[in-house]
């Protein structure tokens, strides 16, 4: 249960309102903290603990108790003005001079002296009130609740030169600081009522006397003190309700960005740099998301942390898209282009709420052959050299990581084979300031060991051999060390070969690193417990009674976490009309399982509200990473798409129908670009086997056709009409890239409409079926083969992960993206083949098998001439050049 918490920070010795501050917050059920700090701390002290308690999500409300001397505008700048319960801060005071008075919080002191004086003289309207001696925030917050009321303020201090005078005049004389002796008190104007507002009296360290209030013979010595802790209490209550209110959803207030399409469309990088992208804390707020939930990085980029997912539990879900495609050429058929079309559309041009969930992508593919992945035209996700270069770091920090858990293996080996098991122990279990104690997760290695002892004195030999020896295979290694670069020499190595090593050389290679299981565990993840949990799982080799050696047997589990623990929190970044979007994870789909992160979806899917979409997009074909979507990332989430958007080019399709082969970098041939219905048609063979495949799962399925300015419209009705007979929802042309969302709004109103409709989503297979089932359901139903044909050390390694008890986990299939079987270049709809499986790995923390079809590289190569050719950087101007 909610118990709110006020904070007093207070500098000086105790006094009679904070006892007071005490007393009423235990009888109405508030808790306070009170910080104390000398009375002469000096302001930077004071900042210091202001910006701790604002950052204290257990505190709802602060307030300030300070000399009077010591409010300066740094202390009142720095208070939190969600958490400022006396309405001291600048942002307060001015909704208080500017706004309603009856929805700011007043300073609860002025807002005591109104209604003493309102209780006096029943009415402040036409009187002359005179401030003396009082400062800031009082004197502001007086004037203008006094103005309000219709008063006539006056307000100086008491060596004024027109004091008399000003004293004469007054009806009412409020007293922020002690009268000077020599101001007598004949210069008061008979009959004046006083309020006494110094220090000392609201402390209770002075007696009111002839200095209280005054109104006939009567006085109300102690009232004030106790009236304003009251009225303090009040707006500490608005203050929790505000809170409350604010952990709750709100309905977006989005200002989308115009655009202003030109023809010829720009270069993507030109596009890019010509919208002014919002601030990225303008847009976290316009979607719901609370200050302290975000973590900036620059202007446009900021970390989302997960504590969200926490406050909008009971929010319901969204509207799930998944983004597929049909086999594509090696040019790629636009599908993040499509997604950020698509929310474009849905939110810019149709009102409704949507959230793009993409990848981030791999710095290889960037600086090689395929550029970037930030959508392109006028469907990007904006600032894209930001989003294409280093991003927020996951993916260093995934490389770090992972290359400090291949550097234990190795460290591990020598150790061991150098020491012995006392040696061992004796490191392993150092003395420290004269004790000798297990780490928790050694203490977790000797549970798992089935020994029962806590203290490091108390193992016989066999224990302390057992815990100190791993003995690790190293023919068995599956870990490799990752680098976000293509690098074709280092996909074998030779390692240890110095001469510290003492001839411990191995054979080894690189990945990419968005090929490492990490990465897939990122994308899988559903909380920082489940990640840790999953990192130590991970698999790195077996031992030598093949028995499987973990992250968490090194001891590496808690290391790794604190790599990933930033790495965790999806990005916010925008598209080019202001529309959110989250960048999360970059597994590869034809080595990995392709798809964003499983809480960047989730954290959308509350975002958007019941009635709103989130699109995520799924790597390369619908038979690769709409089939990883379906079979590994839904069964992890729990969570059920509504539409699947199937993106289809012409140029895909007449490449399938037997259009000549299509290379990155080389000039399209002319039956790419000039009308030919019937090499289109012939294509349309794979869209429909994609669409089929789609149907499988039991989802509605809605065909993008990504429009070329060389696509006729006869091709382009013949392809829509194919997709329709061929059981999609429907099938819309989409001119997003040349004219941003308005070209997508078709699009946007048939997936609204499909995801209407009944949803019949099923697994394509039981987890319970035996490794090799798996893969025959998915290569005989998905990519049409006749059947399978395992390698003997495929058979091998399937019949020791079916005895490690790793049976039961999904299958990731790693196979070419750029054919439905195992052979890039049978295009269409290839029948017949038998689908050879050369190998089975095994990614136990991501939590799937992955069977190697045919050969397949996870260290992808440079070209001869790379994309990197055409970057530049302006060293005036520091604008990147070149990217797509």
């Amino acid at each position: 249960m909610l118990k709110p918490t006020l904070a007093i920070l207070q500098a000086g010795s105790y006094d009679l309102v904070q006892e007071m501050n005490k007393n009423l917050a235990e009888e109405i059920g508030l808790h306070i903290i009170h910080i104390w700090l000398p009375e002469d701390s000096r302001e930077d002290e004071i900042v210091g603990e202001i910006l701790k308690l604002n950052d204290d999500p257990t505190v709802h409300g602060l307030a300030l108790h300070l000399p009077e001397n010591a409010y300066s505008s740094k202390i009142l700048s720095a208070l939190k003005p969600e958490k400022d319960v006396d309405g001291v801060s600048a942002v307060n005071l001015g909704q208080l001079l500017y706004g309603d008075v009856y929805d700011c919080l007043p300073y609860p002191t002025a807002s005591a002296v109104i209604q003493l004086l309102e209780n006096i003289d029943r009415t402040i309207d036409g009187k002359k009130v005179l401030l003396v001696g009082t400062a800031a925030p009082l004197a502001a917050s007086l004037q203008c609740l006094l103005q309000r009321k219709g008063a006539m303020v006056m307000s100086c201090q008491w060596n004024t030169q027109q004091l008399q005078s000003k004293l004469h005049q007054a009806d009412v004389m409020v007293i922020g600081s002690s009268k000077p002796e020599e101001i007598p008190v004949s210069w008061i104007k008979p009959g004046t009522t006083i309020v006494n507002c110094s220090h000392d009296v609201l402390s209770g360290k002075l007696c009111y006397g002839h200095q209280g209030i005054k109104y006939g013979d009567r006085a109300a010595e102690e009232t004030l003190p106790s009236l304003a802790v009251a009225i303090r209490m009040q707006n500490m209550v608005k203050t929790t309700e505000r809170w409350i209110r604010s952990q709750q959803y709100r309905k977006w207030n989005l200002h989308c960005l115009k655009l202003h399409p030109l023809s010829p469309v720009p270069s993507d990088i030109e596009i890019s740099r010509a919208q002014s992208p919002k601030a990225v804390e303008v847009l976290a707020k316009e979607i719901g998301l609370l200050a302290d939930e975000i973590e900036i990085y620059g202007q446009t980029k900021a970390k989302v942390r997960l504590s969200l997912l926490e406050r909008l539990k009971d929010q319901p879900d969204g509207k799930y898209i998944l983004v597929a495609g049909i086999t594509p050429t090696p040019l790629g058929e636009g599908k993040s282009t499509v997604t950020i079309g698509l929310v474009q559309a849905l939110t810019a041009h149709l009102d409704i709420n949507s959230f793009a969930c993409l990848r981030q992508p791999s710095q290889g593919p960037t600086f090689g052959v395929k550029g970037g992945a930030a959508g392109g035209g006028y469907a990007q996700v904006i600032p894209m050299e930001e989003f294409n270069l280093h991003l927020t770091g996951d993916i260093h920090a995934i490389t770090a990581a992972n290359n400090l858990l291949a550097a234990a293996i190795d460290a591990r080996i020598l150790h061991e084979s150098t020491q012995s098991d006392k040696a061992l122990y004796s490191r392993l279990v150092p003395v420290v300031d004269g004790v000798r104690k297990f780490s928790s997760i050694q203490l977790a290695r000797l549970k798992r060991l089935g020994i029962s002892k806590s203290n490091p004195g108390a193992l016989t030999e066999e224990e302390i051999n057992k815990f100190v020896r791993l003995d690790i295979d190293p023919s068995t290694i599956t870990w490799q060390r990752v680098l976000d670069t293509n690098d074709r020499f280092l996909r074998k190595i030779t390692i240890g070969q110095a001469n510290t090593e003492k001839g411990f050389i191995r054979q080894a290679q690189f990945d990419i690193a968005v090929a490492s299981e990490i990465m897939a565990i990122l994308a899988l993840t559903t909380s920082l417990a489940d990640m840790k949990e999953r990192l130590g799982k991970m698999v790195v080799a077996n031992d030598k009674n093949e028995q499987p050696v973990t992250a968490e047997d090194l001891g590496v589990t808690g290391a790794l976490a604190v790599l990933m623990k930033d790495a965790i929190k999806p990005t916010l970044m925008q598209t080019l009309e202001g529309t959110p979007v989250f960048v999360h994870a970059g597994p590869f789909a034809n080595i990995a399982h392709g798809n964003s992160s499983v809480l960047a979806d989730k954290i959308a899917l509350k975002l958007v509200g019941e009635e709103g979409f989130v699109v995520t997009e799924a790597g390369f074909g619908a038979d690769i990473g709409m089939e990883k979507f379906f079979n590994i990332k839904c069964r992890v989430s729990g969570l059920i798409p509504n539409v699947v958007v199937l993106v289809a080019t012409i140029r895909a399709l007449k490449m399938h129908g037997g259009g000549p082969s299509v290379t990155a970098g080389a000039p399209l041939k002319k039956d790419y670009t000039e009308e030919n219905l019937q090499l289109v048609a012939d294509g349309c063979c794979n869209l429909q086997k994609q669409i089929q495949i789609a149907q499988l799962f039991g989802v509605p399925v809605v065909v993008a056709l990504n429009v070329f300015k060389t696509d006729s419209h006869a091709e382009i009705d013949l392809v829509c009409e194919i997709a329709k007979q061929s059981g999609a929802f429907d099938a819309l042309p989409c001119k997003h890239w040349s004219a941003g969302g308005k070209g997508a709004v078709e699009l946007a109103q048939a997936v609204r409409k499909a995801a209407n409709q009944k949803n019949n989503f099923r697994f394509l297979y039981n987890l319970e079926l035996p490794i090799v089932e798996k893969i025959r359901v998915i290569a005989q139903k998905v990519y049409g083969a006749q059947d399978i044909e395992l390698s003997p050390t495929a058979q091998t390694q399937i019949d020791r992960y079916s005895q490690q008890g790793f049976g039961n986990l999904p299958v990731c299939m790693a196979k070419t993206h750029l054919s439905l079987s195992h052979q890039p270049e049978r295009k269409g709809v290839p029948t017949g083949f038998i689908l050879p499986i050369s190998d089975v790995r095994a990614s136990i923390g991501a939590g799937f098998i992955y069977p190697l079809v045919g050969t397949m590289s996870t260290m992808p190569g440079l070209p001869t001439r790379p994309c990197f050719y055409d970057i530049d950087l302006d060293p005036v101007t520091q604008q990147v050049k070149g990217l797509f």
